[in-house]
């Protein structure tokens, strides 16, 4: 008889909606054999953990852990519940095994890509508005707000690999005051 996987997928924000998808699973599969995981957090994929929850190190979480890395996701929890079959598959076997229930289970997700923005406050006088529409007009961020008076403020955001160029430009503006409200923010 062979081991049994079973493969599940979640999007996640933070560490306590982790530990509680995990929790349900344990209870859900609580005679399974393992509960292999991997996680990453963060517009980067700064925060990230593997888990081999008893399987021989380096065998089951981090094979999950890299196919979120090669697959560029993040914001994701893999948890590979694993009933075994009495064949032992070694460490090239369970290697393989983890990774492949990964890339599987990945392939049948969709996957919701979004930006990393940067969020400004532009402040202006209403003498300046032709020059800041312009730039806004060339360089396109959103538009999250706008007030328009004698004195005038935008709430822009924009991908973070254009934020530096767009700051530039409205520094440049006389009379603007541009101040970043927020950076590194999904959109």
């Amino acid at each position: 008889m062979s081991s049994k996987f079973l493969v599940y997928a979640y999007p996640v924000e933070t560490e306590e909606e982790i530990k509680e998808h995990l929790e349900a699973l344990r209870k859900r599969w609580f005679d399974a054999t393992h509960h292999c995981y991997a996680w990453r957090l963060g517009a980067h994929g700064e925060q990230f953990r593997a888990n081999d929850d008893g399987e021989p190190s380096s065998t089951a979480g981090k094979p999950i852990l890299g196919q979120l890395l090669s697959q560029e996701i993040t914001n994701c929890l893999v948890v590979v519940v694993r009933y075994f079959g009495g064949t032992k598959l070694g460490v090239p076997g369970l290697i393989a095994a983890y990774k492949e229930s990964t890339a599987q289970v990945l392939a049948e997700c969709e996957i919701v890509e979004k930006t990393v923005d940067v969020v400004y406050r532009v402040e202006f006088s209403y003498m300046a508005m032709n020059d800041v529409m312009r730039i806004v007009k060339d360089m396109q961020p959103r538009v999250v707000n706008q007030e328009f008076d004698n004195m005038c403020s935008m709430t822009l955001a924009i991908r973070e690999t254009d934020a530096e160029q767009l700051e530039g430009r409205l520094n440049k503006v006389e009379g603007a005051v541009v101040d970043t409200i927020e950076s590194g923010t999904w959109i």
